[in-house]
């Protein structure tokens, strides 16, 4: 892996979480953090699909690829979903800051996969 797309990468995700959750506290006003937290990281599909694509792996758009970065993030979105009524419900943190937690679980495992989706397996990869 490049340094330098690592840097991007978090860049980029920096912007994408700022932006998706700002998205999500301003949902909260008129719907429940459940529905607050999807149409936000739908939000976040697209933003982190066209911004990696352009900006972090520079790799050319394809209807196939999105497809598949999309499969990555409903994974993690049900992940996601999964920790954040645990955090709210079972922990009892704030639905205000329960979202920042899961990030930090599902960040590191995202960029690996999308790394691969958009560029395709690094040398020496068994592409397994």
């Amino acid at each position: 892996m490049k340094s330098s797309e690592a840097i991007r990468y978090l860049l980029v995700g920096g912007f994408n979480t700022a932006a998706t959750y700002l998205i999500y506290l301003v949902l909260l006003n008129v719907l429940a953090y459940p529905a607050a937290y999807t149409v936000s990281y739908v939000a976040g599909i697209v933003i982190a699909y066209t911004l990696n694509t352009l900006f972090v792996f520079r790799s050319s758009h394809q209807w196939t690829k999105l497809g598949l970065f999309s499969l990555i993030y409903v994974g993690q979105y049900l992940l996601g979903l999964a920790l954040l009524s645990f955090y709210v419900q079972v922990v009892g943190l704030s639905a205000r800051v329960a979202p920042l937690l899961v990030l930090m679980i599902t960040i590191p495992v995202a960029f690996v996969l999308n790394r691969w989706i958009l560029k395709g397996p690094t040398k020496g990869s068994s592409g397994a």
